[in-house]
Parts: structure tokens; sequence; C-alpha cells
């Protein structure tokens, strides 16, 4: 239950990255900085808290070992992540953006079968391709269900081409982002903090926001003082405190699918928190009877989610926590 709620609250500060995203578009920013900007900013704050902990050099160590594999997995979690997501805030509003990325609570299940888990057997152990959580997907349609409602009241306001090009590069992102993260647990296995891991992956990533920088000031110029601003709250509040926290989830039950559902449908609540967050800064319009019967489906289907969990954990996977690192 502790990842659950470290779960929930990683989607108060990720529904950051909607509302001030959408809020730099109307404003006339360009999505490029958006996207580049926040991992930039993230670099300083995540090196002081990682020198302070004493864990730069194992962290050093462990990208040393397996360089490719944290470029290309940190490429995966992280760009093909955020990139899509700050692209689409350029065509739709934020509670779209934020709706459309609660896929990642179907696509957290389907990826499942790219995974193996180690078993124990009388003749050693081997490896077995994870199977689905049936039983958990069928519990997130039931969120999905409730985003759809949500949004039944804006989606006839939109055009065909509005839809396609805000709602595909969610979609991308929505399967990168916890095949990003799900791999780098693997290559890492239990020896890096939530701190460490981010931060590596930040590092590993950065040529390609760099390049992506590059792009922005040759076709937009540097971005403006209002962008700048924005920029840096979402890395602080998105990039830093969400991603860690949600890692920290996570990394807590890295060893169970049906867990691992559970706490990527926590992110669910970022479509209640983006959607007041729009009606309190962007005066955005209040929700429909329907958006209130999604908003309740989503909290059901999470409620259903924990506690299918929680029942079908044993009580020897439950200790495993605690062997996940914790904030200070």
């Amino acid at each position: 239950m502790k990842a659950i709620f470290l779960g929930i609250l990683a989607s108060f500060f990720f529904a950051f990255t909607f509302v001030l995203n959408r809020s730099m578009e109307v404003s006339g920013g360009f999505w490029v900085w958006s996207a580049s900007l926040r991992f930039i900013f993230m670099i300083p704050f995540l090196w002081l808290i990682v020198r302070m902990r004493g864990n730069l050099r194992p962290l050093f160590l462990e990208m040393r070992k397996r360089p490719m594999p944290w470029i290309i997995w940190s490429f995966v979690g992280f760009v093909l992540f955020y990139a899509p997501i700050t692209y689409a805030a350029a065509f739709s509003p934020g509670w779209l953006t934020a709706g459309t990325w609660q896929f990642t609570i179907i696509a957290g299940s389907l990826i499942v079968p790219f995974f193996y888990e180690t078993i124990h057997t009388s003749n050693g152990t081997v490896k077995v391709r994870q199977r689905i959580p049936l039983k958990g997907l069928s519990l997130s349609f039931i969120i999905v269900a409730g985003v759809v409602l949500i949004q039944f009241q804006h989606a006839e306001k939109l055009d065909l081409t509005t839809v396609f090009l805000s709602v595909v590069p969610v979609v991308i992102a929505s399967f990168a982002y916890p095949l990003g993260n799900r791999k780098m647990m693997e290559i890492c296995g239990g020896r890096l903090d939530p701190f460490q891991r981010v931060l590596g992956m930040t590092l590993a990533s950065l040529p390609f926001w760099l390049l992506l920088s590059l792009y922005g000031l040759l076709k937009e110029g540097p971005p403006t003082a209002m962008q700048t601003t924005q920029s840096f709250l979402v890395a602080i509040c998105s990039g830093i405190i969400a991603t860690v926290l949600f890692f920290l989830a996570t990394d807590m039950v890295r060893n169970d699918p049906h867990q691992l559902a559970a706490v990527e449908a926590t992110q669910s609540g970022e479509v209640l928190f983006t959607l007041l967050g729009e009606i309190l800064f962007l005066h955005g319009a209040m929700p429909s009877i329907l958006s209130y019967i999604g908003i309740a489906l989503i909290i059901i289907g999470m409620i259903l989610h924990s506690l299918f969990t929680h029942q079908a954990q044993p009580a020897s996977c439950q200790n495993e926590s605690k062997e996940a690192a914790t904030l200070k």
C-alpha cells in the first residue's frame, strides 16, 4: 500500500507537466524548449542530491559497465516519453494530453512479456517469460472508461487532425515510459536508488536534449523568460519530485507484475489533478455530469487495483519493499 500512496503522490506532481506545458504553448512557447529545458535543469539538482548521499561513484561504475543499454533505454524512457508529450501540448489542452496518457496503464501490462522472471527449481534457476496480468488489465479498463467519460464533453469540439496530432504522440509516450523504466530497473538490478537511476538516465539522454535544443535555437531562437521559468518549475515538480517518487514506488514492487500494474494505475490521478489545475489556473471548463461519473470510475478502478494487488500478493513478497531505497 505504501507503493500505491507514493504513486498517487507522484501523479499529483506529474500533473504540473500537463498544466504548465499547456500554459507555455498558449503563451507562445516552442515545445522543443519545454522538453529539453526540463531535463537540463534537472541535472544540477540531482547531481547535488546524489553527491550529498555519497552515491556518485557507484552510479558511474554502473554506467561504465553497460554504456549502450543506459543510452538506449534512457532514450526510450525519457526522450521518447517527454518529447511526444510536449509536442502534443501544442495541439490539445492539458486534459486531453493527461487523459490520453492514461493509456500507459494498459501499456504497462501489455509490455510484461518483454521481461523474464527467475524461477528457482530443484535443478537450479531458470528464466521464464512473464505473463500479462489479465485481471489487473481488466481493472485497468475501468480506469480508462472513466478517462473516456471525462473527455467526452470536450472531444466533440476537436477536429480529426488535432486528435491525431495530440493522441498518437502520447500513445507512443505511454509505451516508452514504462518500457524504459522497467528495462533500467532490470539493468540496475536494485543496485542503485531512485536518485541515482534518475540522474543516470538524465545524463545518458543529455546528448539528445542538447541536439533538440540546438534545433530549437536554429528554428525559433532562445526561449522566453516565462518559458524558462515554467520549465524550471516542471523540472522540479515533475522531473525530480514526481519521477523519483514514481521510481521509488516501482522499485518497491519491481519483482511483481501485478503490483507494477497497480502502481502504474495510480497515474490516472493525473487526470483529476490536471483537470483541477486547468480550472483554477487556466480558467478551464467545469466538469459535466458525465465527467463526474468518469472521475468516480477512475477512483473505483484505483481502489480495486489496490485491493486486488494486496490480496494477490503472498506474505513472503510483502516484505520485499524493505530493500528499496527510501527518501530522506
